[in-house]
């Protein structure tokens, strides 16, 4: 049996997006022939919003190592808020414990908190141990270099820098690479030629069955956020100005309907719900802005604060049909994907032209609405989804056959099959490293 140890700050019961690959790949490591430990920030550290129902998921005897880290009150002040910066040193001293005292094959970066992954390069060095690093978003980015400035987010001008130096140091010594998309992968080999015979594979978010009977089960625990009387559409998840191209082109359609046929689209309310990772209350909508800018206000709600991810399921079940919104990066895929899918509500997708993440709805699913926003066609289209939606005629997704090769099992395998690329790819070529 062989062993990794996983790299995740974030995990169970914090509330993140990012912790949610290795919480689902945890039930099936095992099976596969791997043994894994994980090593995470202490939950009373993480200023996340905490959903204790998450730790439900976790296989029992699941040996999960905890790591203190420097208050926010007082970093806070530098401006070094992050869990990633805060938690490096303590970091430092558990793994090296652990790799001392104890013979892992792999390390397994899996988390967008991405600083704590320069210390695989110690670790390589000092304990002749390859790592992975799982690019679940762009680490290093040059995507707000051209907005204004009211667009960047905050400290952009500290975090561009300190990325840019710990993605190349850390970059040119990784043994292996998984990402959500292609285009992670080759921007990253193109800009170091020197990992570019690395092992790589392009693995997205699975489908976490379990998720769904575990929401379901808990249904009464949650406050109801949907307005009982009206056509509740939801969209929960992340939102920011690279998702007004996807949601402009549905408040266009939703404004043309009031003027042509008030009553029946003023039966709408769409909710954007958990649009910021800040702490609770000091969010700043995205949204909603831009709907009160096309006097939609009365119709479009935008909530910051995060939910727990169980409510978050819940909240998707009980909705009358399901917004997912792109980005205008085009090598973005939404990490909910899945968990969209699993509810079997009707879906309105609308995304980039080159978004992943239409060839995963296609593949996955049958009936979801996929509008690309860049297209001529885009206001009309959705217009009339809308009104069919508006006179209630949803049509429900269907699984596919094939949905099952996108299951949080079969991509765990994917993973485990990485895993063994880099350790014999390891051996050939950086023993001596």
């Amino acid at each position: 049996m062989k062993r990794v140890l996983i790299i995740s700050p974030y995990f169970p019961p914090s509330n993140t997006p990012d912790m949610q690959r290795v919480r689902t790949s945890l039930p099936y490591f095992q099976e596969f022939g791997w043994n894994a430990d994980v090593v995470v920030v202490h939950e009373d550290y993480s200023e996340m919003s905490k959903d204790e129902l998450l730790l439900q998921s976790i296989p029992a005897g699941t040996i999960v190592y905890k790591v203190a880290a420097l208050s926010r009150k007082w970093t806070a002040k530098f401006g070094l808020g992050s869990i990633a910066l805060r938690s490096m040193f303590f970091y430092k001293k558990m793994v090296d414990k652990l790799l001392k005292d104890n013979h892992y094959d792999l390390i397994y970066f899996s988390s967008t908190q991405f600083p704590v992954c320069v210390m695989c390069v110690w670790w390589k060095k000092k304990f002749q141990i390859p790592y992975v690093i799982d690019m679940q978003d762009p680490w290093h980015s040059d995507y707000y270099q051209d907005k204004p400035r009211d667009q960047w987010p905050p400290k952009y001008w500290f975090s561009y820098r300190m990325n840019k130096f710990l993605e190349q140091v850390t970059l040119k010594h990784s043994n292996g690479l998984i990402a959500v998309s292609q285009k992670y992968i080759d921007d990253l080999k193109a800009r170091y030629p020197i990992i570019k015979s690395i092992p790589e594979s392009v693995i997205t978010f699975g489908a976490f069955a379990p998720d769904i009977e575990i929401a379901v089960a808990n249904r009464d625990s949650f406050p109801k956020l949907l307005i009982e009387g009206f056509i509740n559409i939801v969209y929960i998840g992340r939102g920011g100005m690279d998702m007004h191209k996807a949601v402009e082109p549905v408040f266009k359609a939703l404004q043309a309907g009031l003027l042509s046929q008030p009553e029946l689209f003023g039966k709408f309310r769409f909710h954007f719900i958990g649009t910021s990772y800040a702490a609770k209350g000091k969010g700043v909508p995205t949204i909603y802005p831009l709907a009160e800018s096309m006097g939609l206000q009365e119709l479009v709600s935008e909530s910051t604060d995060r939910i727990s991810y169980y409510h978050a399921l819940v909240t998707l079940k009980d909705a009358d049909a399901l917004f997912l919104p792109g980005s205008d990066d085009p090598a973005y895929t939404p990490s909910k994907i899945y968990p969209y899918l699993l509810t079997q509500k009707a879906m309105l997708a609308v995304f980039n032209t080159r978004s992943p993440a239409t060839e995963v709805l296609r593949n996955s699913a049958d009936g979801t609405e996929i509008v690309i926003f860049d297209k001529a066609d885009a206001v009309s289209r959705i217009s009339r989804i809308l009104t069919k939606w508006a006179n209630k005629e949803f049509k429900p997704i269907h699984l596919r056959p094939g949905f099952e090769n996108f299951s949080a099992k079969n991509l765990t395998g994917k993973q485990v099959d990485l895993f063994m690329k880099v350790l014999e790819h390891f051996e050939k070529t950086d023993t001596n490293a």
